[in-house]
């Protein structure tokens, strides 16, 4: 069942019919196979791209879209409603490019930024290690400047889209005080990637350590200036965490979707379970849940796109909408009973993938965190 879009412009409700056109002839077929068989959606990121759907956000000038967060995000939703590896995928892609696209300059950009937009190529961001998590500023992938390239050694963690992706937006210590950001060709000779992780959802997704071993990235792939790679880091977050809420937001509607079809159809001592009021009751409340996440952050894009600032939107976007896609999954695996345990149904699936969103891109008890110290300032 289809969200009801408010949309601010008539090429904007086709932008996003155009995506719910893809996801549900497309996408959604593929779904469950894929995942199943831990397969890599790579196709599809391509068909994404010939679509231009990769590029949303970002300037027309490089390939992008140009269209505003508030319709981007939505049309992120109609992704992840139907195949929510893709829509992540979208979501990561997008963060990618975000460095390069606000802070590089005009030559770096018109070198890099088109083809990355228009779908030739697949990104990954790689931030986080394995004692850098929540704590960014603990990073210890060392990089150090031989001549017109720089010297990468260490090890990322946790990357969506490691050893499938084309570029890695890498965030690298070049100093002890000093964080800073490269745009890291997926080629590079001394790069590899680990053996993907055996995760409980997003099975389709690939996440994976990322190695470098004296891998060596030439110098104009310093985006921004020495020592700004954390404030990059941290201004791309914020967006991306509008990504996951969206992302989250479509997972808790197919949910839904799925648990209304159901009550409809499966009858209990002679009428149809929906007519039941405790499997009413709840499935009203999954409605209000999904209703209520997706004016968080929408909320929250808008700000964005007036310039206003949107960060502590953003993490009770993220907060809202992964705890509430969460609760939704799970109660429709209950909705559905014992056919909800099992992988006839896709709420199993959709359970087991709504847990991650509540802890990357900042867990969610980082989420309050933030959200707590910008009302200090308030």
């Amino acid at each position: 069942m289809p969200a009801e879009r408010l949309l601010p412009t008539t090429e904007a409700t086709d932008l996003v019919a155009l995506a719910r056109e893809i996801a549900r002839e497309e996408l959604a077929p593929l779904a469950a196979e894929y995942e199943e068989a831990e397969r890599f959606p790579r196709e599809q990121f391509r068909l994404l791209g010939k679509a231009g759907l990769l590029g949303l956000p970002y300037p027309e000038r490089w390939g992008g879209g140009e269209v505003p967060y508030e319709v981007y995000l939505q049309v992120l939703e109609e992704i992840a409603t139907a195949w929510m590896s893709v829509g992540i995928g979208l979501s990561v892609h997008t963060m990618s490019c975000f460095a390069l696209a606000h802070h590089g300059t005009d030559a770096q950009r018109d070198r890099w930024l088109p083809t990355m937009l228009e779908g030739d190529l697949l990104g990954a961001y790689a931030l986080s290690e394995s004692q850098a998590g929540s704590d960014a500023a603990a990073l210890s992938t060392r990089a150090h400047r031989d001549g017109d390239v720089y010297v990468v050694n260490g090890t990322k963690a946790w990357v969506t889209h490691g050893g499938q992706a084309d570029f890695y937006t890498t965030m690298v210590r070049t100093g002890d005080d000093a964080i800073s950001c490269l745009l890291v060709d997926g080629t590079t000779p001394g790069l590899s990637a680990a053996p993907p992780e055996r995760k409980m959802g997003l099975t389709g997704s690939t996440t994976a350590q990322l190695i470098f071993a004296d891998a060596r990235v030439d110098a104009d792939r310093l985006i921004g200036a020495e020592g700004q790679g954390l404030k990059i880091a941290l201004a791309s977050l914020s967006s991306g965490r509008l990504g996951i809420a969206a992302c989250s937001v479509g997972l808790a509607q197919a949910a839904l979707d799925e648990a209304i079809a159901y009550a409809k159809d499966r009858t209990q001592f002679g009428r149809p379970i929906i007519d039941f009021q405790g499997v009413e009751f709840m499935l009203a409340d999954m409605a209000a849940a999904v209703e209520s996440a997706r004016a968080m952050y929408l909320d929250a894009a808008r700000r964005r796109d007036r310039g206003l600032p949107f960060q502590r939107q953003a993490s009770i976007a993220k907060l809202v909408a992964t705890d509430a896609a969460m609760r939704v999954t799970t109660d429709a695996v209950q909705v559905l009973g014992g056919a909800g345990y099992t992988r006839d149904f896709p709420v199993e699936r959709y359970m087991r993938e709504a847990k991650v969103p509540q802890i990357f891109e900042g867990t969610n008890q980082i989420q309050r965190i933030v959200i707590a110290r910008e009302l200090r300032r308030v």
